[in-house]
C-alpha cells in the first residue's frame, strides 16, 4: 500500500485496477500459464522414455511436437554434416489461356544464405526453417520417398507450406497447380594440406509432384 500526501492508503499494482480489469489480468495470466504447462508437459512426454501416457497417446503428441518444437541432440553428435544441401523447387503453372507452363528451377536455400549473408542478427526461421523441413522429410521417408506414417505425410505438407509461402499462388503469370522439390547434394571437398580423395559431384534426389490445395497455401492467399 501506497500514501497520499493526507497519509490515507491508496491501492497500488493489481489492486489499483478496477474489477473488470482485475478479472481480465487474471483470466490472461491463467491462459499463459495453462499454456506453458501443457506445452512443457508435450515435450516432456516427447523426450521421456516410453511410458504409459506417450503410449496412450503418443498420435497427439506427435502431432503437436512435429515439426516445429522437434527435439534432437544434433548439437552433439561426433560426426557433423560434410555435405552442402540445396532444397530447390519448381512451379507447374495454369497460364491465363489454359495452357501449362513449368518454371525453371528456383533454389530456395541460396534465398536462405543471401538473407542470411553479412546479417548481424539473421532470423531463425531464415536459419532453420527449410533446414529442418528438409530432415524432416528425409528422416520420415525411405529412398525411394515413400513416408513411413503420419510424420512422412506431415512433413510432406509441411514443405508444401514452405514452397508456396515462397513462391505464393500467382508465378509468371500463372495460377500454381503443382510443386516439386529437390535436393542438390555435394560434398565439403578437403582441405588442400588434406590427401583424402572426395568425389564433389552434385547429386540431385528428386520428389514426385505434389498437387496443390488450399490447405498449402498461405493463409488469406484464398483456396482452390
Amino acid at each position: 500500500m501506497e500514501q497520499d500526501e493526507n497519509g490515507a492508503a491508496v491501492p497500488s499494482g493489481l489492486a489499483a485496477l478496477s474489477l473488470p480489469s482485475r478479472i481480465a489480468v487474471s483470466v490472461a495470466v491463467a491462459v499463459v500459464a495453462v499454456t506453458a504447462a501443457v506445452h512443457l508437459s508435450m515435450i516432456f512426454l516427447h523426450v521421456a522414455p516410453s511410458n504409459t501416457i506417450s503410449k496412450q497417446h503418443g498420435a497427439a503428441i506427435d502431432e503437436y511436437v512435429y515439426p516445429e518444437f522437434e527435439q534432437n541432440w544434433k548439437l552433439f553428435a561426433p560426426n557433423p554434416l560434410q555435405q552442402n544441401i540445396a532444397v530447390q523447387a519448381r512451379a507447374e503453372i495454369r497460364t491465363a489461356d489454359g495452357a501449362l507452363a513449368t518454371t525453371d528451377w528456383t533454389d530456395l536455400s541460396a534465398q536462405d544464405g543471401a538473407a542470411i549473408q553479412h546479417s548481424l542478427l539473421p532470423s531463425h526461421t531464415q536459419q532453420n526453417e527449410l533446414r529442418r523441413a528438409w530432415d524432416f522429410f528425409v528422416g520420415s521417408h525411405d529412398d525411394e520417398n515413400r513416408p513411413n506414417g503420419l510424420r512422412g505425410h506431415l512433413s510432406e505438407q509441411y514443405i508444401r507450406r514452405i514452397v508456396m509461402l515462397r513462391f505464393g499462388p500467382e508465378r509468371d503469370g500463372g495460377t500454381v497447380e503443382r510443386v516439386q522439390v529437390r535436393s542438390a547434394t555435394a560434398p565439403v571437398a578437403p582441405p588442400r594440406w588434406s590427401d583424402e580423395k572426395v568425389d564433389t559431384k552434385t547429386v540431385h534426389r528428386v520428389l514426385p509432384w505434389w498437387t496443390v490445395t488450399g490447405a498449402d497455401l498461405p493463409e488469406g492467399a484464398g483456396s482452390k
